[in-house]
């Protein structure tokens, strides 16, 4: 197949508690996942960037800090691209923000894909602080900030959230312009500053109900928001997540009833379904989320990359 047609896959990892099928992963665990990924042909891992999770009723979930693991990842992988699915910018000073990017990606050699998103879940603003008000302004403002410091290395910038003064971002890492912007997002306004500023788009599964015939209503709508940017659709990269259950493996974690499930053939051909939407990166949530469930897709990278 045409490396320019190809259709990437990746791996996200169970970086919460009980989220390897019931288990709680540690470091050990995702270390073993990202290599045996490695391993299968698999082209990126991602790291989702949550604090906890918590839902009325329920017990509340601890999550591994994002880039406390993929710093470790990137000294520690060799070929994968690494990704955030998406940090949360209102947990970080935005220069600062772009500082630890461009230094998580000169550690990795140059793989680290910036997904950055506006947040949404309430309780871990609260608890830990955050405020959870204007959150699409917020983000505006630091994107104005992480844009420019990882493009150029420089931005003087003074908003009514955020400010940087004649900062600058040195050293660089191994990328002139720094690592590619990915930004998760539906939302209009949201996606206007997507056209305005990212290389990529993407969806979760959850907003796109985990089907590649879901694709073509939001595929209009980020093309809308790229004319109102006066930018060229063609040259914004469309990416979307997906739940799967893994080939033949049964998950104690109880799923909804739309996860994509079936012989590898049929998985084969709802993600050519996907690359058909215009897709050209799929994040797989694999369930079971453990080593055996990552091997159990290793025929569907094969018959892909067969064409």
């Amino acid at each position: 197949m045409d490396a320019s047609n190809r259709l990437k896959l990746g791996i996200i990892l169970p970086v919460a508690e009980f989220f390897m099928d019931g288990e709680t992963p540690r470091w050990d665990d995702l270390l073993t996942m990202s290599l045996r990924a490695e391993e299968v042909g698999f082209d990126s891992i991602w790291i989702v960037d949550h604090l906890i999770v918590a839902h009325q009723g329920r017990e509340t979930i601890g999550v591994w800090e994002c880039w406390s693991l993929l710093s470790a990842l990137a000294a520690a992988t060799s070929r994968v691209e690494l990704g955030t699915l998406v940090v949360c910018v209102p947990f970080r000073n935005p220069a600062l923000l772009a500082k630890m990017a461009e230094t998580v990606d000169e550690i990795s050699g140059g793989r680290l894909i910036l997904g950055l998103g506006a947040g949404h879940h309430e309780p871990e603003f609260e608890s830990f602080g955050f405020p959870f008000d204007h959150r699409a302004s917020r983000f505006d403002e630091a994107i104005q900030i992480i844009h420019p410091l990882l493009r150029t290395g420089h931005v003087d910038f003074d908003g009514r959230y955020e400010r940087a003064h004649d900062t600058v971002l040195r050293p660089r890492g191994p990328r002139p312009e720094g690592p590619p912007i990915l930004i998760g997002t539906t939302g209009d306004r949201m996606l206007r500053l997507t056209a305005r500023y990212a290389d990529s788009w993407n969806v979760y599964y959850s907003e796109a109900r985990n089907r590649a015939s879901c694709i073509p209503e939001l595929r209009e709508k980020v093309d809308a928001a790229c004319r109102a940017e006066v930018r060229d659709p063609s040259s914004l990269e469309r990416t979307a997540a997906v739940l799967v259950n893994g080939v033949g493996l049964e998950t104690r974690r109880e799923q909804p009833d739309w996860i994509l499930s079936g012989t590898a053939e049929e998985i084969v051909g709802e993600f050519r379904a996907y690359q058909r939407e215009g897709i050209s990166h799929l994040q797989i949530r694999v369930e079971p989320n453990t080593v055996e469930g990552i091997e159990s897709l290793e025929p569907v990278v094969r018959m892909l990359r067969r064409g």
